[in-house]
């Protein structure tokens, strides 16, 4: 099959009344400018691409991919707009007209930012929203083992149609079906095959972006730096990429999951200090992360459980030859682990239940929204044993937190930190997420969640990376940091948050950033600031 580009490129109509937020006698001019600007090619009057304030759709709209409630508030700034394109055509105006007119734009794919930042804003700028769900093709090209997909396709459907190609193509994406594409691949993208295929960004090798300019480009045209940025440097700071083209990666008909769950008072602490310093190590085929939330249990004390999930790209009897060998401490059994499709294990690892249809990824059904709140680590050195009981006594201090551990090693210490913007490779163990998500949305109950959150990161330093302490892009954390509005201090600002997602990557991503984008359209909090090279600072 041969990817259309040239029918996105059809101009379709964008219309609406667009409230600004200033005084009514301004707004007026400014509604009629800004929309004669966006469909000027065409004579039509109505259309269902634009979603203005005052449009009875703009709050479904707005609300139909947002999952953190944190920023879904009635305090939250609220875009003057939201633009779901059809065509790249459109994206192109949206660039053009919103840049005419001192618009800043908040560019989604899925929604699941864990800072919103693809929805709301905190600062005082005008802006809409680029909501690219309706760009979500997936073309695979038969005997090539690759695929174009358009950023607002979802994990779960570039698996979907990948394996419909052949039971032997996967991609080695995230866990989560319903995060967007275009959102998961620009900040590096990390799931199950990681230590076998490395990163989903490391296994791109092509994209569209529209720039600054509105200009349409593809690897050649945009140049290799572009390309490289692109590719894990976190969405929205230098264009928008509407379309990659991705290497699909062999699988074999059958793989193997477990889980094995061990609370502290049956060796759980033990066997995690023993993951730690094999988990890196094991066979590229075997990846086994570690789960740790508070559990009550039968006697109704509160404890800590551990779960050892985990999928091998291979048969039960092969898993159970690797694991002896290398992690005979786990006590796995064959009667704790399931063989089944590659496809099949994404609907498992999602929590699907068993005997549901792969073709529940299509369906793009939205998570349940909920308050949350995220933050990472990375680990180069084992935590020591004798330490291990400190953290599982703060996780106890919190109501439902989840500490999620994921291996490295493998493919990941075979690239170099280079290589991409990514540069968490050789030499790292695993990295931690800690994540907890609560019901109650009043005040007192989120600012308990997010100090818990706050003294177990700043608890957990002695542990972790240092110099800087490492980050992953992909779970934005406005703690580390915000952009300076200012241009000209941004840069030095931006180096708190900067150095700890991208290491020395940083500098060549503002680079690249200065030359495409110097005027700094592409915008937001932790956006890549624009480093311009002159003599004197070279």
């Amino acid at each position: 099959m041969k990817l259309n580009i040239e029918s996105k490129f059809v101009p379709y109509l964008l219309a609406g009344v667009l409230m600004v937020l200033f005084s009514s006698s301004i707004s007026q001019k400014l509604d009629d400018r800004y929309l004669q600007c966006l469909f000027k090619d065409s004579n039509a009057t109505k259309s269902e691409f634009v979603f203005t304030q005052q449009h009875t759709k703009y709050s479904s709209v707005l609300q139909s991919s947002t999952i953190n409630l944190r920023y879904s508030t009635s305090k939250s700034p609220k875009p003057l707009a939201i633009i779901t394109p059809l065509t790249y055509a459109q994206v192109q105006s949206t660039v053009l007209c919103s840049k005419k007119f001192k618009f800043r734009i908040r560019i989604r794919s899925g929604g699941h930012d864990y800072a919103g930042l693809s929805y709301t804003s905190r600062d005082q700028s005008p802006f809409v929203v680029l909501d690219l769900k309706e760009l979500r093709s997936v073309t695979v090209q038969s005997g090539q083992n690759t695929a174009w997909v358009e950023s607002g396709a979802t994990n779960g459907e570039l698996y979907y149609w990948a394996s419909k190609e052949s039971k032997n193509l996967g991609f080695p994406a995230g866990f989560g079906p319903t995060v967007g594409i275009g959102g998961h691949l620009s900040g590096g993208g990390f799931g199950a095959m990681v230590r076998k295929y490395g990163l989903a960004a490391d296994n791109v090798i092509d994209a569209r972006v529209i720039d600054v300019k509105g200009r349409i480009l593809d690897r050649k045209s945009m140049g290799e730096d572009l390309f490289w940025a692109i590719r894990g440097g976190g969405g929205g700071s230098f264009g928008v990429v509407v379309a990659w083209k991705v290497n699909l990666v062999y699988v074999p008909e059958k793989v193997t999951v477990f889980r094995l769950s061990k609370t502290l008072e049956q060796g759980g602490s033990n066997l995690f200090n023993k993951w730690q310093h094999v988990g890196h190590s094991l066979d590229k085929d075997l990846f086994i992360r570690v789960i740790i939330q508070p559990v009550t249990v039968d006697n109704g004390k509160r404890t800590v459980e551990l779960i050892f999930s985990s999928m091998f790209l291979g048969t039960v009897n092969q898993l159970m030859k690797t694991v002896s060998v290398s992690f005979p401490e786990l006590g796995l059994q064959e009667k704790d682990c399931r063989e089944m499709s590659w496809i099949e294990s994404v609907l498992y690892f999602a929590n699907y239940q068993n005997g549901e249809s792969v073709d529940v990824l299509k369906d793009r059904k939205p998570e349940p929204r909920s308050y949350f709140n995220g933050k990472s680590d990375y680990v180069k050195d084992p935590i020591p044993e004798e330490k291990l009981k400190e953290i599982w006594k703060w996780c106890l201090e919190g109501e439902k937190p989840i500490l999620i551990m994921e291996p490295h090693g493998g493919k990941m210490n075979e690239i170099e930190e280079t290589m991409i913007p990514y540069p968490h490779r050789k030499g790292y163990l695993y990295n931690i997420q800690y994540f907890e998500k609560w019901e109650d949305g009043s005040t007192e109950a989120s600012e308990k969640h997010i100090s818990w959150m706050k003294r177990i990161y700043e608890n957990m330093a002695p542990y972790v990376s240092k110099n800087p302490r490492g980050a992953y892009v992909n779970y934005r954390d406005l703690d580390l940091g915000l952009n300076d509005k200012a241009d000209n201090t941004s840069y030095l600002k931006a180096l708190q948050w900067g150095n700890k997602y991208f290491r020395g990557n940083f500098r060549r991503l503002a680079m690249v950033k200065g030359k495409v984008d110097p005027q700094n359209f592409f915008h937001f909090e932790q956006s890549i600031p624009p480093l311009i090279m002159t003599k004197g600072n070279t």
